[in-house]
Parts: structure tokens; sequence; C-alpha cells
């Protein structure tokens, strides 16, 4: 589809059989298997985990990436850049690239100031500006992403889930309303139902990527990677 489609692994480890140890194992090998094969980015999106239990698992996730991070198939760059969800303090600590902020959260400059503020403080190792990816479920909410200088927004959903748990997952925003996100003055990247045969149309569309969660997590990614990127 393009060697130019920026992916988006978001990460779930409660889809993963068997105990928390277990879970989180399966999560790390998913995750290195992306590093291994060109994923752009990763949120770990563990949102039940304390501060504490996600730094844990982020810095495991750190190790991960950079262990298996190499050349793969249509990459753009040799980097996996590793986000949290929600958490700047947790991503500072670790010196993750960065955050994404779910719709209703913090606006961009807040991370932002707090990232300087730690530069500033203890002259940390983190990258000098973080990557910010900002939820958005309407057209003006990606305009409003691009006026706070978000790094990409992420589009969602495009199609209807079958296991959607809230009113924004129910809610389909289909293509056209993509089409309209995607002429903000940032990268959109489509998620929400998003198959190898639809993706192809969110692209069309606009959007300069894919978002997932079971798309990566169910499937072989360096077959994820060849279909969307050949």
């Amino acid at each position: 589809m393009g060697e130019s489609c920026l992916l988006y692994y978001i990460t779930d480890r409660s889809a993963f059989p068997g105990d928390e140890h277990t879970r989180r194992q399966h999560l790390l090998h998913k995750i290195a298997e992306g590093a291994a094969n060109g994923v752009d980015y990763i949120q770990l999106r563990e949102k039940d985990l304390s501060a504490r239990e996600l730094e844990s698992l982020a810095c495991e996730a750190i190790t991960a990436i950079r262990d298996n991070c190499k050349p793969a198939f249509g990459m753009r760059r040799a980097t996996t850049e590793l986000l949290i969800n929600s958490r700047t303090d947790v991503a500072l600590a670790v010196r993750a690239a960065g955050v994404h902020l779910p719709a209703n959260d913090l606006f961009p400059q807040d991370v932002r100031a707090a990232w300087r503020f730690r530069l500033e403080a203890d002259r940390s190792e983190c990258r000098a500006e973080p990557l910010i990816a900002v939820s958005c479920h309407s057209p003006d909410e990606a305009t409003k992403a691009a006026a706070n200088r978000a790094s990409f927004a992420v589009f969602a959903p495009v199609f209807e889930k079958k296991d959607a748990k809230n009113t924004y997952e129910a809610k389909p925003a289909g293509l056209e309303a993509l089409r309209t996100a995607c002429s903000a003055n940032l990268p959109v990247l489509a998620l929400g139902g998003i198959t190898l045969e639809n993706a192809s149309s969110c692209l069309r569309a606009g959007a300069a990527g894919i978002a997932a969660i079971r798309l990566f997590q169910e499937n072989e990614i360096s077959k994820i990677v060849r279909a969307l990127r050949g």
C-alpha cells in the first residue's frame, strides 16, 4: 500500500491468555516482534497498572525494542519509538520517546512544560522534544490537535468494532469524517476496526498510517508490515 505508511501498535496485554506473568511475556514478545519488523510507534496502553508497575513494564519494553530493532521491509527509520499512554511522569522516568494523550486529557503544551522542567532540573537524557500523539474522535478534534502542535493524531473509530466498550467505540465515524480530519495540519492515523481488507481505503482517504491493537497482536507482524507497506 506504500512504504510511507506509518504503523502504530497499541498494546493490550489483557487480550493474551494466561496469568499476569504469561500475558506480560506475550506482550514483550509482541513488542520485540514489532520492533524487529519496523513498526514506527508502539503505545504502552496498560491503563490498569500502577505507576510503578507501568514503569517496570516500560523499562522491559524499551529493552525489547532496543535489542530487536533492525532494518525491515519498508522501514522509514532505524528506530521504533515507545510512547506511554497518558503518563508523562512514567515516560520521563524511563526515557520513552513521548506520550499518547487520550481525548480530554492533558494538552500537548502541558506535556512539553513538564518535559522542559525535567530537562532543566536534572539534565535528563530524555529527548529534547517529546513525541505527542493525541486521540481524536472528530475532525474538529484533529484540527485542535494540530493547533496544539501534537506530533500526530489518531482518529477513531473509523469502522465499527464488535467489542466496543464505550460510546466513542460504538459509533463509527466513517471514511468521510476521516478524510476531513486528514485535512488538519498534522499526520492522522486511522484506528478502529482496521483490517488488511479496509486499511487501503483509510490511506486513500488521506490517513498517514494505521494504528491498531488486534491487527498487530493477533497476526504475524512481518506479514502485516509487508501487506501495508508493499
